[in-house]
């Protein structure tokens, strides 16, 4: 089997490496990036499409309509297209709209860094031909979780997941930033690896019915931590996020 690789960059060329490892005939094209060793270079993306069973795009989600539209003419009548670009669900399903009978899409959200992970990095797929996608990427050593949903529902899942993981790494940024301007960085950061340490199933109750619970009370701490904030010289982006969602949470709205 022919698997198209569209887009070498990290990602991109860490998978199509590990694809060529497992086996599998691999075809890449990247304007600006050379394939890695095992991977055939084509010159464009309709040239890395012929023939192939499987394409992954894996640009942008931004260039990824530019990287269909280009690829379409060289790929057969029910190719499987991949998207593995972080992209919104609206996003995903224009593809869709865009490819109509031409080509079946799959959207592949990659649910880890990819580095250090490469082919195994753990994936979410969904839309009809998800199933299809994980049969091949299976037995070349992929993990493949399949969705029962659309199209549009695996960028739903790590989206959802970003704005946790995201969410919590800016707010340990500028905790950090201020505490270092407090000269109490250290302590800080040891406070923050203690939390992180005990936090169990429990904890997440306690976040959702404390912010609730607590919510007038709390709108004035996170009130007097904006101005710590700015007495420091440190932007309190989430500290302000924080303090109005505690005000939504006063105000009535659902946890």
């Amino acid at each position: 089997m022919i698997i198209a690789v569209l887009g070498l960059g990290e990602a991109g060329g860490l998978i199509s490496a590990g694809l060529a490892e497992a086996g599998a005939q691999v075809r890449g094209y990247d304007p600006k990036v050379a394939p890695p060793p095992g991977v055939q270079q084509c010159g464009s993306d309709a040239e890395a499409c012929e023939g192939a069973a499987l394409v992954l795009s894996l640009n942008s989600a931004a260039d990824a309509p530019q990287a269909l539209a280009e690829g379409l003419p060289g790929c057969a009548p029910g190719t499987l297209w991949a998207d593995l670009n972080t992209a919104s669900p609206a996003e995903k399903l224009a593809l869709q709209e865009t490819a109509a009978d031409r080509v079946r899409v799959v959207d592949v959200a990659l649910m880890s860094p990819v580095p250090g992970h490469g082919l195994l990095t753990p994936m979410t797929a969904s839309g009809p031909a998800a199933s299809e996608y994980a049969a091949v990427m299976r037995p070349l050593g992929a993990a493949v979780d399949v969705l029962d949903g659309p199209v549009g529902a695996a960028a739903t899942h790590k989206l959802l997941r970003s704005v946790f993981y995201k969410g919590l790494a800016a707010a340990v940024l500028e905790a950090t930033a201020a505490a270092r301007a407090a000269g109490l960085s250290e302590w800080l950061r040891g406070n923050i690896a203690e939390e992180l340490i005990r936090a169990d199933s429990a904890t997440l109750q306690r976040l959702l019915t404390g912010s609730k619970t607590h919510a007038v009370r709390r709108i004035h701490e996170m009130e007097a931590a904006e101005r710590l904030l700015g007495d420091l010289g440190v932007p309190a982006r989430v500290t302000r996020a924080s303090r109005d969602w505690l005000a939504d949470l006063a105000d009535g709205a659902e946890p």
